[in-house]
């Protein structure tokens, strides 16, 4: 079931998300539901919140990136990298940060350059609840990094300078307000009733 992508402006993807438990209700269907929210709204990530939900967990697919990393050169990695991750840890981030054009769902139709490590060591739960530890490097880095600052209330516009952000007021203003063209289902939280 495709669910409504929370719009910027939401109070919930400034909130700090919570760890679940394995009993959590009905997480597989949650899980499969965030996928197909994604690609629905050709995603490479979603993370809960960005469909209303306080927890931490996020989903990727990053096999779109597999021709198109960073330094052009493809990255075959990418082509299997699809994952999910349920109360992650960043452990650690190393290596000069590099700039590259980011997006997001709950923002459309603004992207702009972030700069980011390129390098990640992740602690996290799959969806069986077991544990694993993994490097991740390129673009698999920077897509985990995207999400994994959702679960922590942040988004990539907190990445940019103030005048950059300033630039950008007006159209994340509207869309806030749902006055936005998107081929996906969203939940704009200043959106005039009766539209």
């Amino acid at each position: 079931m495709k669910l409504p992508i929370v719009a910027y402006g939401d109070p919930i993807l400034r909130k700090k998300t919570s760890e679940i438990e394995e009993n959590y209700p009905d997480l597989k269907q949650l899980i499969d539901n965030m996928f197909e929210t994604m690609y629905a709204a050709h995603g490479v990530g979603l993370a809960a919140p960005q469909v209303g939900l306080p927890i931490r967990l996020f989903v990727i697919d990053a096999s779109p990136f597999a021709e198109d990393d960073e330094d052009g050169a493809g990255d075959p990695l990418l082509k299997e990298f699809k994952k999910v991750f349920i109360n992650p840890i960043i452990v650690s981030e190393s290596g000069e940060k590099k700039g590259f054009f980011e997006g997001c769902l709950s923002i459309p139709d603004i992207n702009e350059e972030v700069m980011r490590a390129p390098n990640v060591v992740l602690n996290y739960l799959d969806e069986n609840f077991e544990e694993h530890e993994v490097e991740l490097t390129g673009l698999a880095a920077r897509v985990v990094q995207h999400e994994y600052d959702h679960l922590e209330g942040k988004l990539f516009l907190d990445k940019l300078g103030a005048l950059k952000k300033t630039m950008l007021k007006g159209r994340l203003e509207a869309i806030s307000k749902g006055q936005v063209r998107v081929s996906y289902k969203m939940k704009f939280p200043n959106a005039k009733k009766g539209r």
